[in-house]
């Protein structure tokens, strides 16, 4: 164990299997979550299973330290940072087990909600919890928080859904909740625990007020403090301890499992927007709409209403009012099947018809317009937060209060807002629980801003708990609210919590400072700084969306950390920390640049729009030399000539024995670095076929571009490989194409600038571009290109070139996929489908909207396509997956897994497709099967 830490951990009692580290560079990395608060850990301990953890307990308890868990990261309140001990449970305990057709669900606490909700999909169930953030979520989070969302309630979270849960209690006891003989094990094993818990019940029950007071404060969302409404609802003390663990924070004890018990998905669903003058109009009408039984009913306020007309889509209902006092309730009614839903929303509107709207009241059930309303709802934190001014760290707060006195304390927020100069805050949320959010932007780095955050606190505490409400509804305490937990509560109940801390955890080594603190200033320690570093993502709140989806997360770091390590070192430079400067930037290159993909997947996910790898991009800019930014502007003169001789080089290479060109690889990676050389392997294939004869006949349809790395990869097998499949496919359909001049040395760009080199990027860019719109005859015709992440790279290109060339505007670039499932699959007849089909969708086609056209091919040529529901990004990333091939192991382990086991449960699947040469290799070299383009699959299917 590191001599960091203060008093070291005994690694034997931890065990062979829980992985240690105090790299600096993996401690700040992962002491950021999406609070406003920063505490460096001395040490990252990784346990595997529910025994590691009991063992972790014994020697942090041995070693004097305390500990904190960490897992998703997107807690807002300051619960799973730590200046101790840190406990990753998300790398582990990621198993899903669907129990009884859906209607249980056995989880590790490290499985995100989307992921559990992806396997319950097919059964038509989903968990009660709904949290906004359940893309990156996890639900060892959820059961800590208790957290909800925006139709939950009270009535399906985790406190009302959990069937069962696997404890760690901090003595080591491990405890099954859900065995037959459970209560008895808590008895003998815990016997203080088991009385405690029923002296704790009886006190209560002898004191009504307290239990009217409990009964109120839990008749609303309340994750303030511990749950003692669990001493009134349960009379067993095993369940008293399984309901009090549910929102908890990790202070009570470790879910190493959970078993909920899942509701039913109403897939029919109709929404639509209320707009009202005032917001006293929309507060009136709550209460009718709560009792009509709509699913949800969110607010957004006169200045969400302002920024939501800044949005790029705004909804035309929204963009024509002339906001004054204006306040907005999204609504949604959900239904079993089309009939219902038709009677819903017929009584629905019967009821919104007397309303006092700005406009007429209309629900809709198009997925386009749907999603549009919803955009306004969740693009209010995007567009506020990523606003705010380089510097300040965005919270986002919650507050709960009886519905009837949600308008007062609207109102008096707002004021509050006025008074203490946040101008620019917004109001939003679940009206229907009395539940709203508000968004500050604040400079913890100034003491003039600390104490109007100060101030603005002690007048919010005042506002909540004046209107009978909670200080947090479903972020949970924290940090944030854990000194004002006696405020809330009165001193007999907190008392009360504290007991019930010192009985389960009488060594305080669960993550002391959270939930309860005798400290009134802990909320203002230990605040995060946000030093401004790059415009690429000064905008980042730290939220950790990017994080599930990122190729690298298991391998080194994610696109959250990526950011902050620049946070972190640019603060180290900042104040003269010189040795942590050098730390951290030793570790950098390799973790931080070398092993991203650039696949763009934490674009798709980041509420505020960054893409991480335009950061990475600009760094490998910076670091590349002379020297070799000249030789990659060589290449772009000369890109038919490149290609074609990496093609016959890799058909040479296959020719020889593979321990011999492996040979040679390694000592060019050990002489001129691991990122410079590529790696070869026996599954790499031979060189690919010369580029497609120019051609322009005057009845064309399409261009054609083909994708140089069919010259540089040959197909899988005997394949004939995407280019020529498609061509062919093509010419099947009775589509004539043209094909550039130069078609042989144009390429989308990619390579130069996933590498960071800008003048080749910028020359392939003039030349493909003019040579695309003098062959489509100035975007008369369509460009169909036949790899989808070269499609991508199209319009990147064209993207990028909009300003200096307006005309190219009119170039249209489809991928193979859209082209061929739109235009080619209608004239085409499959003679004979193939049993079943695996598909890898690729970041590119999740991107570019394709993921559907290539499913939809995969159904024209099989009975059955299976997507697996852990697939991502393979990180093959052009060269990345050679010049890391352990990066491309690491990407596509769990994805690897599922196709391989789901190939054995079938006897084999007909085909393995994606569509994209490099995704392909990377996907056939972690699986051992056989992957093609989808077209190639299509094209032979399709032959007379």
């Amino acid at each position: 164990m590191s001599t960091m830490l203060s008093h070291p951990l005994d690694v034997a009692l931890l065990g062979p299997d829980t992985q240690v580290t105090s790299r600096s560079i993996d401690r700040f990395a992962k002491a950021h979550d999406a609070s406003h608060y920063l505490l460096v850990p001395e040490a990252i301990l990784s346990p595997l299973d529910a025994a590691g953890v009991a063992r972790v307990f014994k020697a942090v308890r041995a070693a004097g330290h305390t500990l904190t868990f960490r897992s998703g990261g997107t807690s807002l309140s300051g619960q799973g940072v730590s200046a101790d001990i840190l406990v990753d449970t998300r790398s582990a305990f990621r198993d899903i087990s669907v129990e009884q057709d859906g209607a249980l669900v056995r989880v590790g606490p490290g499985a995100t909600v989307r992921q559990v909700n992806t396997r319950l999909a097919r059964h038509g169930r989903k968990l009660g919890p709904d949290p906004a953030s359940e893309i990156a979520c996890t639900i060892g989070g959820v059961i800590a928080n208790n957290s909800s969302g925006m139709a939950c309630g009270i009535t399906e979270n985790s406190y009302r859904t959990i069937d069962s849960l696997l404890l760690v209690l901090p003595s080591g006891t491990v405890l099954d909740t859900g065995a037959a003989d459970a209560l008895a094990q808590l008895e003998s094993a815990e016997p203080a625990i088991a009385q405690g818990l029923r002296d704790l019940r009886a006190r209560l029950l002898a004191e009504p007020d307290d239990v009217a007071f409990l009964r109120h404060q839990f008749s609303m969302k309340n994750t303030m403090g511990y749950g003692l409404n669990a001493l009134l609802d349960f009379d067993d003390p095993l369940r008293i301890l399984e309901h009090l663990v549910i929102g908890s924070e990790g202070t009570l004890a470790f879910v190493a499992e959970a078993r909920f018990r899942t509701i039913e998905v109403l897939p029919q669903i109709a929404t639509g927007l209320l707009v009202f003058d005032t917001l006293a109009d929309a507060m009136a009408a709550l209460p009718g709409l709560v009792a009509e039984g709509f699913a949800t009913i969110e607010l957004l306020d006169a200045a969400s209403l302002r920024v939501a007309q800044g949005l790029g889509d705004v909804p035309q209902a929204i963009a024509a009012i002339d906001v004054d006092q204006h306040a907005a309730l999204l609504v949604e009614v959900h239904a079993r099947d089309e009939a219902s839903l038709a009677a819903a929303t017929r009584d629905a509107l019967a009821h919104l018809a007397a309303l006092p709207l700005t406009t007429p009241a209309a629900l809709t059930t198009d997925a386009g317009e749907r999603a549009a309303l919803w955009h306004v709802r969740k693009g209010l934190y995007t567009a506020v937060a990523g606003a705010r001014p380089s510097g300040t760290t965005a919270l986002l707060e919650d507050i709960v209060v009886p519905v009837d006195r949600l308008l007062i304390t609207c109102e008096r927020l707002i004021e509050l807002f006025a008074t203490h100069g946040y101008g620019e805050s917004v109001i939003f949320g679940h009206a229907k629980d009395g539940n709203v959010h508000f968004l500050l932007s604040e400079r913890f780095d100034d003491p003039e801003s600390l104490a109007r955050y100060r101030r603005f606190t002690d007048d919010l505490v005042d506002l909540v708990l004046g209107q009978g409400g909670s200080l947090k509804a479903e972020h949970g305490t924290g940090r944030i609210m854990a000194p004002f937990v006696r405020r809330q509560y009165g001193d007999r109940l907190t008392d009360m919590m504290w007991e019930i801390k010192r009985l389960i955890d009488p060594s305080g080594i669960l993550n002391p400072g959270v939930v309860l603190s005798d400290d009134p200033e802990s909320y203002l320690h230990h605040l995060k700084r946000v030093p401004t570093v790059e415009a690429e993502v000064d905008r980042c709140v730290e939220c950790g969306y990017c994080e599930p989806t990122c190729p690298s997360k298991d391998l080194t770091l994610t696109p959250r950390q990526r950011i902050v390590l620049r946070r972190d070192m640019a603060w180290a430079e900042e104040t003269g920390d010189q040795a942590l400067l050098k730390d951290l930037r030793a570790e950098y290159d390799y973790d931080g640049v070398q092993t991203c993909a650039v696949d763009g997947m934490c674009a798709v996910a980041c509420p505020v729009d960054i893409n991480t790898g335009d950061l990475v991009r600009r760094l490998r800019a910076e670091e590349a030399s002379k020297v070799e930014d000249d030789l990659w502007d060589v290449a772009a003169k000369n890109w038919g000539a490149v290609t074609r001789l990496g093609g016959v080089a890799l058909t040479v290479a296959e020719a020889l024995p593979a321990p011999l060109v492996r040979g040679v690889t390694t000592v060019g990676r050990a002489v001129l670095g691991t990122d410079t050389v590529p790696e070869y392997d026996a599954g790499l294939p031979r060189g690919g076929s010369k580029a497609p004869k120019p051609s322009a006949p005057a009845d064309a349809q399409a261009v054609f571009f083909g994708a140089c790395i069919g010259t540089m990869f040959g197909a899988e097998g005997e394949g004939v490989g995407s280019r020529d499949a498609l061509r062919r496919l093509l010419d099947r359909a009775g589509i004539p194409v043209v094909v550039p001049d130069d078609a042989g040395g144009l390429c989308c760009g990619t390579p130069w600038k996933s590498k960071g080199h800008l003048s080749g990027y910028e020359r392939m860019t003039d030349r493909v571009l003019s040579s695309l719109w003098q062959a489509s005859r100035a975007g008369e015709l369509p460009v169909v290109c036949d790899a989808a992440s070269c499609t991508e790279g199209l319009h990147v290109m064209l993207a990028k070139a909009a300003a200096a060339h307006p005309e190219y505007a009119g170039l249209r670039i489809d991928d193979a996929t859209t082209f061929v499932a739109r235009e080619v699959l209608p004239r085409l007849t499959v003679r004979e489908k193939i049993a079943s089909v695996a598909v890898h969708p690729t970041c590119s086609t999740t991107a570019l909207g394709a993921t559907g056209a290539l499913t939809a091919i995969a159904s024209a040529v099989a009975e059955e396509v299976f997507v697996p529901e852990g697939w991502g990004c393979c990180a093959f990333a052009g060269d990345r997956g050679m010049l890391h091939p352990e990066l491309t192991a690491s990407a596509t382990a769990v994805e690897s897994a599922e196709v391989i086991s789901a190939d054995a449960a079938r006897a084999g699947f007909g085909a393995f497709v994606s569509a994209n040469r490099t995704c392909e290799i990377g996907m056939s070299r972690a699986t051992g099967k056989r992957y093609r383009h989808v077209v190639e699959v299509l094209e032979e299917l399709t032959r007379g």
